[in-house]
């Protein structure tokens, strides 16, 4: 399947987090949209691989993702080499995205900025076609480039490039997080609280989608910052 949009991310709950509002918008406007994972983020405090399996299943349904695939990469652990630039090469070129979504330059989670460069560089790769690959159906894959790389901003404060107006899709955004039951604030939930199962979390979270709309005079909005500049014909399309 052939997507618009294919938004990475290095751990389940990153893409709900970060751009789950910018998703749901073009889902709206008729695009294809999928999620890559890259690792089960088996090295959380709460839940295990396989509970957020399911977690991103549900929020999977709530987004109306056209795919979801997990690479299966090692959280906290995984780097950027051959054999896993290949692997986000090999999803790359199955979708065939036009626009990557991707985890933020740089973040409190080493994996985030590490996430980010591994797939802008793997953007690259994807479109040499001297490096082969094989699809899931034994057929060489095809080169690919993705026209733009976009990444979303997480827990750190980077200055946007763009903004995206979420809000009307604040409220869904919000229940595809609260999809991760394991990973967020829970009263009935006895397990160690974490950073972000603190209840103050979410409050952040409304927070800074509050300060990425009023820069733009909307309700709620989501930062991303660009790779490269952004290139317009007519002045009237930036409105």
């Amino acid at each position: 399947m052939k997507l618009d949009i294919l938004a990475f991310a290095s751990h389940p709950d990153d893409v709900e987090l970060g751009c789950a509002g910018t998703i749901i918008s073009h889902l709206h406007q008729g695009k294809k949209v999928g999620v890559a994972d890259l690792t089960q983020g088996e090295l959380g405090t709460r839940g295990t691989p396989e509970i957020r399996a399911q977690e991103s299943e549900a929020a999977s349904r709530l987004l109306g993702l056209h795919a979801r695939v997990n690479l299966g990469l090692a959280d906290g652990f995984f780097r950027n080499d051959k054999d896993q630039l290949l692997a986000v090469v090999k999803v790359i070129r199955q979708f065939q995205p036009e626009i990557i979504l991707t985890n933020a330059i740089h973040d409190r989670h080493p994996d985030h900025g590490r996430g980010a460069a591994l797939v802008s560089e793997a953007c690259f790769l994807a479109g040499l076609k001297q490096i082969k690959t094989i699809g899931a159906a034994g057929q060489e894959q095809g080169a690919w480039r993705p026209e733009a790389v976009y990444n979303y901003i997480q827990d750190r404060f980077i200055q946007p490039d763009l903004v995206v107006d979420i809000t009307d899709y604040w409220e869904q955004k919000l229940a595809t997080i609260r999809a991760f039951k394991s990973q967020f604030y829970d009263p009935e939930n006895n397990t160690s609280n974490t950073y972000i199962s603190n209840p103050d979390f979410l409050k952040f979270v409304e927070a800074r989608a509050r300060e990425m709309g009023h820069s733009i005079g909307v309700t709620f909005g989501e930062g991303f910052t660009k790779e490269r500049n952004i290139g317009v014909r007519n002045l009237f399309d930036l409105i």
